[in-house]
């Protein structure tokens, strides 16, 4: 169970900018949850953010590309029959947390794990 909640907060990364400023190279790259194998690989094509699986520690979900709004992105991903939006925020250039911003339906058992649970990602090379 500990991993569906891992796979939900993990699948989105970072945010793109701060303020005025754009940092959308720091997108760039690939992402690692803290402390997991768990690994995506990001990149921004005319202003949406795409999500390509690395290493999903056998998990097999979509996604559709990501929404960026100053340094907060949205993702909406699918899994086990759940559909969620994963929302990140970039700290600095190599953090990100995510979170699982909505799951539905509710009464299911990856929502339930994935509630008010956060994971933080580092940009590796």
């Amino acid at each position: 169970m500990k991993k569906l909640l891992i796979l939900l907060s993990y699948i989105l990364i970072a945010a793109t900018s701060y303020a005025q400023e754009d940092l959308s190279e720091h997108w760039n790259g690939n992402w690692n949850a803290e402390g997991t194998l768990f690994t995506i690989g990001i990149s921004v094509e005319n202003d949406a953010l795409k999500v390509e699986q690395i290493e999903s520690l056998g998990f097999v979900w979509t996604n559709k590309d990501g929404v960026i709004d100053g340094n907060i992105v949205s993702v909406e991903v699918e899994y086990a029959g759940v559909i969620g939006i994963i929302q990140a925020e970039l700290i600095d250039a190599n953090t990100a947390i995510a979170f699982a911003e909505t799951c539905t339906p509710e009464f299911m058992v990856v929502c339930a794990l994935a509630k008010d649970r956060q994971a933080v990602f580092r940009r590796v090379e």
